[in-house]
């Protein structure tokens, strides 16, 4: 037998506003105004910005107000600082089903883009209930939480703007996946690493031009994968395999993905790679940076050199998808928990199989099919379309003895 619960209605209510300059001890003072009157607390919601309180208390409303009228006015009197107290019908507003996280990244994050952002959403039948500053430093991170509005309908309006603005923007279903664990698949070149590892190799062969411009163009969907990447390794036959070693020494990680890797797993997430790129240089590197699964092509090596094959299938756009999906299963996430990031042509399978998709500085065929896109050069600016703020981060870092570079004062 199942029982279903509802929310008991709230009759007259008292709306207390408080404003002032903050200080130890103010809502303690204004809630024990109240506490002998013996009314309910209905809702209570505080923000502080720059040493400003706005500190707003829902009661529910006595017969003879004054009763928490007098009281209320004498405290705050005291504290010298200002209050309103309204009366009105009900409960703080009800929440509509439809509701989204709202994020907005910019450097810098300028008033005309978040409000044109806000206008949009108004005009999408959107009420933002409530703004926090996610970063500040080194990009502007701003999440609003909105209801009353289609996340599906939000996400492609706010897609056009944003591009128009020169901002990031990502839009969420309000749910329980924002919270749990999940699944982070990232393609490796050009997203987790800089560069193309198989330009790399092809510079040692005489043909890095040549590489380059075909990577290029399968990148932007404009060739079949598994044709293109056949056709550039056969120019890398020949090559001494201690090339290997070499070139990995010169990978740079992209700022911010061991940030990334490292603050995720300490809330219990899963991280894997999927690459279109070589097995002896993404094993490494999902070794170095704690990352728990790996899939990429293998070089073919005999006698000590590269023969210009590769062993095995190829993992291409669907072979993407597919170790996503593979990865979930084996881990026990569900596939609407799992993350996907790539900036090439041969992930956007795996971008939309994953619950999110997101698009790291990547092409504009990518763009336009990604769920988000992300075009600052900071990969742990992801986490903030996860909620979890900067602020959290360095403190997270600090505890393990990490320091963080102060940010610059504004």
């Amino acid at each position: 037998m199942s029982t279903h619960h509802s929310e008991a209605p709230v009759g007259d209510t008292l709306l207390i506003t408080v404003t002032g300059r903050d200080r130890p001890g103010v809502t303690s003072a204004v809630l024990g105004a109240v506490a002998h009157v013996g009314v309910t607390v209905v809702d209570v919601e505080q923000i502080v910005m720059r040493g400003q309180l706005v500190l707003g208390v829902l009661v529910t409303a006595p017969r003879d107000a004054r009763r928490v009228l007098d009281p209320v006015e004498d405290t705050v009197a005291r504290l010298g600082m200002n209050v309103t107290i309204e009366r009105g019908q009900g409960d703080n507003r009800a929440r509509p089903e439809q509701r989204a996280h709202v994020t907005l990244i910019g450097a810098p994050l300028k008033a005309s883009a978040l409000a044109a952002i806000s206008g949009r959403i108004a005009d999408c039948g959107g009420n933002i209930d409530r703004i926090e500053r996610m970063a500040r430093y080194p990009v502007t991170a701003i999440e609003l939480k909105v209801s009353g509005a289609a996340p599906d309908r939000l996400r492609t309006l706010l897609a056009k703007d944003a591009a128009e603005l020169g901002v990031d923007v990502a839009v969420q279903p309000a749910d329980l996946l924002r919270h749990g664990v999940r699944l982070i698949v990232m393609d490796v070149d050009s997203t987790l690493i800089q560069g193309e590892v198989i330009e790399m190799l092809a510079e040692h062969a005489g043909h890095g031009e040549a590489v380059a411009e075909i990577t290029e163009r399968a990148m932007r969907g404009e060739l079949d994968f598994e044709q293109s990447l056949r056709e550039r390794v056969r120019l890398l036959a020949g090559l001494d395999a201690s090339v290997l070693e070499e070139v990995y020494g010169q990978i740079v990680v992209n700022p911010g993905a061991r940030t990334l890797v490292r603050t995720l797993r300490r809330l219990g997430y899963r991280f894997a790679i999927v690459s279109g790129g070589f097995s002896q240089i993404t094993d490494r590197l999902a070794a170095d940076l704690g990352i728990h699964r790996a899939r990429a092509n293998t070089l073919e090596i005999v006698d000590g050199r590269l023969t210009g094959e590769v062993v095995g299938a190829v993992v291409d756009r669907a072979g993407k998808a597919e170790a996503l999906r593979e990865f979930a299963a084996d881990l026990g996430v569900p596939e609407a928990a799992t993350i996907a990031i790539g900036d090439g042509a041969n992930d956007l399978d795996m971008l939309a199989a994953a619950g999110l998709g997101i698009a790291y500085n990547a092409r504009p065929v990518v763009r336009a099919a990604a769920d988000t896109s992300l075009n600052v050069p900071y990969l742990d600016a992801i986490m903030y379309l996860l909620g979890i703020t900067r602020e959290e981060i360095v403190a997270a870092d600090a505890a393990d003895g990490i320091v963080t570079p102060t940010p610059p004062l504004l």
